[in-house]
């Protein structure tokens, strides 16, 4: 460690984490507009900034992001109305402006952040396969020995990344990410309102398949449960319920 580093010259230091969150896309399985979840950054950066940290948000491409549907609070269907963080953060203007200004990830300093949490919802499932930004700068934070932690489909990260020796950085280790039995219950949901036939799926590709096939521990913590799990400097949560107790890890990790 060298006297240049921050860490040394000002120990009382306000620990950074870059939350990225996906670019609005349109599902290649449903023709639905995608997005990120809302309390998969909200729940997140209520932690934070709870704990004295200083928060900024990215995104592959920058600029303006939307939500999916159904993670809003305000949406029609109801899914997600008792999400008060997620209503109160919408509902503030200096907060909402940082979904609507994100920063692009390719200008991201790696050096300048103690952590990075991707966040999920839909769109990473058809958007991070072409982030290759993305899949640098999270792969750099791994190899830096920075907290790296991806949530719910935002673990399509790992499907991606890799270190500088060309291996998966989630090879051997322990990861979660939205569960085979979750995507199984959001197929039938579909299908049962008639929303799309019983031969199409609502993802391309399942992240609990696409993990084990990359030869990392998969783990889960049961349908729709809080559940996220530390393995060194990776963590991960489960699903859009685990944005709290992924952050719980992170801080854990990182200290105050």
């Amino acid at each position: 460690m060298s006297l240049q580093d921050p860490n040394v010259l000002n120990p009382q230091r306000r620990k950074r984490v870059a939350v990225v969150i996906a670019n609005p896309a349109v599902s290649t399985t449903t023709s639905w507009p995608v997005g990120f979840w809302w309390s998969e950054l909200t729940h997140p950066y209520h932690a934070f900034v709870e704990v004295g940290y200083d928060v900024e948000v990215f995104s592959p491409e920058g600029g303006a992001c939307t939500a999916d549907g159904m993670s809003d609070p305000n949406d029609a269907s109801g899914y997600s109305k008792t999400d008060l963080i997620s209503q109160g953060f919408i509902h503030t203007p200096d907060l909402r402006a940082l979904v609507d200004n994100t920063k692009k990830v390719s200008g991201l300093d790696v050096a300048a952040f103690d952590a990075i949490v991707v966040a999920g919802g839909q769109a990473p499932m058809f958007t991070f396969e072409g982030a290759t930004d993305l899949h640098a700068k999270f792969a750099a934070f791994f190899e830096a020995g920075k907290v790296t932690a991806a949530l719910c489909h935002g673990s399509a990260i790992l499907a991606y990344a890799k270190n500088s020796q060309g291996e998966y950085i989630a090879k051997g280790r322990t990861v979660t990410g939205f569960a085979n039995v979750e995507e199984d219950f959001a197929d039938s949901a579909v299908w049962s309102y008639g929303m799309l036939p019983r031969d199409k799926h609502v993802m391309p590709w399942r992240i609990e398949d696409r993990l084990k096939a990359i030869g990392a521990n998969y783990v889960q913590g049961g349908l729709w449960r809080s559940f996220a799990v530390r393995d060194g400097n990776l963590v991960t949560g489960q699903q859009n319920f685990s944005g709290a107790e992924t952050a719980r890890l992170v801080i854990e990790a990182l200290g105050r």
